[in-house]
């Protein structure tokens, strides 16, 4: 089936206006749901200072490093399932036939499930990330350039688009298989630890998938070592630290390209 292209939009802020509108119209309710988010985040980031109560460094970073590089890949994946979190019910729209639905209207099937519910819960996320973020900031000693201010504030909206493209492509493959989900979630939460730890951590193949095949290192590790103005314990260029915005680019173009092509060979539910 050929996805319709429509050049209205305006019609997206709306539709996420009325969806917002609707979770305030229950203040406590909502209230009580970004708490239990916010504490949610902060009960991983224990984990992480638990263990190092036995351990004095972790893949050759101390704990306040640790916790820079746990700062930003919260605050990313906060914003990036803030805003693309919906993809998750890809393969619910395509097994019961409301995916067809979106097809048959004159907008982007894309931004139809994206906007189809919009959980602004997930805010407690952000704002534990950013709490964590700006501890760091305060608290290490960080030498700031106009270069690493300006990569503090890229950095976490860059890996917010990393992970959402991730995401995206991941979802995408419930277009070839009957149930993706599991894969989908695999990436989708893995992410979510796997950016939170250096990468010194994993073993060399894992390292080699998560800088260059799926593009995790650059959510948080780079961009960490650029504020802490630290050569890579692994050897990699010192480029790589400040490249997280150009592979958000060509992450979201690749994401795009799954997308489309998997919509193109959507063949419907058959019911």
């Amino acid at each position: 089936m050929a996805e319709p292209r429509v050049g209205t939009r305006s019609i997206y802020p709306r539709i996420v206006a009325s969806r917002v509108r609707s979770q305030l119209a229950y203040p406590v309710s909502f209230a009580l749901d970004v708490v239990a988010q916010f504490i949610g985040q902060y009960i991983e980031l224990i984990v992480i200072l638990v263990v190092f109560t036995q351990v004095s460094s972790l893949g050759g970073f101390s704990a306040g490093e640790v916790v820079l590089i746990y700062g930003l890949s919260a605050t990313a994946f906060g914003l990036a399932d803030l805003t693309v979190g919906q993809v998750e019910e890809l393969p619910t729209y395509i097994r019961t036939g409301e995916f067809d639905v979106m097809l048959l209207r004159p907008l982007g099937t894309l931004p139809q499930l994206l906007s189809a519910d919009v959980a602004l819960k997930r805010l407690g996320r952000v704002a534990a990330g950013l709490g964590v973020l700006v501890w760091s900031f305060v608290t290490l000693d960080i030498d700031w350039t106009p270069a690493r201010v300006a990569l503090a504030v890229i950095a976490p909206l860059a890996g917010a688009v990393i992970l959402s493209s991730m995401w995206v492509a991941a979802n995408a493959v419930s277009f070839w298989f009957v149930d993706g989900r599991e894969f989908a979630n695999s990436v989708t939460y893995g992410s979510n630890f796997s950016t939170s730890y250096p990468i010194t951590i994993y073993g060399p193949w894992l390292r080699r998938v998560m800088c260059y095949a799926v593009p995790a290192a650059f959510v948080a590790y780079f961009p960490a070592l650029g504020l802490l103005g630290r050569p890579d314990p692994l050897g990699l260029p010192e480029l790589l630290q400040w490249s997280s915005p150009f592979v958000a680019v060509v992450a979201v173009a690749g994401a795009g390209l799954v997308w489309r092509t998997g919509v193109r060979h959507y063949q419907g539910t058959g019911s």
